[in-house]
């Protein structure tokens, strides 16, 4: 899971004669949610039933996210995903890019409060206390 950093690929990029060049080198891979939960919980040493139950979703939901079958979930079903995963900052937005859905903001309060939780190690319970305390949105 060592990929290298976007500054390092935008210096790769900027060095190459061409965008052919570099894309030869470097072909686009977009994640599969599905792939990379499977991924994380391997990362992780989780459970996929445990991950489920911590994240606070419904069992057959959980499950067809993690089999493929569904594959647009919410973008606070994958925010509670990457707590009970125990993901870091790097791995939550890759998480939620592979969703299709907007990664964490730090210039957005809600999601300032979720990145300082993520980097605290905060469980989803903690994270939603102190969005609570905060008066912004729960997760889930």
């Amino acid at each position: 899971m060592d990929e290298p950093l976007t500054e390092e690929l935008l210096a790769e990029l900027r060095s190459s004669s061409s965008a052919d060049e570099y894309l030869t080198h470097h072909p686009s891979a977009t994640r599969i949610l599905s792939d990379y939960l499977c991924e994380l919980l391997e990362t992780h040493g989780r459970e996929r039933k445990d991950v489920i139950r911590k994240a606070g979703i419904d069992q057959t939901y959980g499950y067809q996210l993690f089999t493929g079958a569904r594959k647009n979930p919410g973008r606070d079903k994958v925010l509670a995903l990457a707590f009970a995963l125990g993901c870091s900052l790097r791995e939550t937005d890759r998480l939620l890019q592979a969703a299709g859905v907007s990664r964490l903001y730090v210039k957005e309060r809600r999601d300032a409060i979720i990145v300082f939780c993520l980097d605290q190690g905060s469980s989803l319970e903690e994270t939603n206390e102190a969005l609570y305390h905060m008066n912004e949105r729960t997760i889930g």
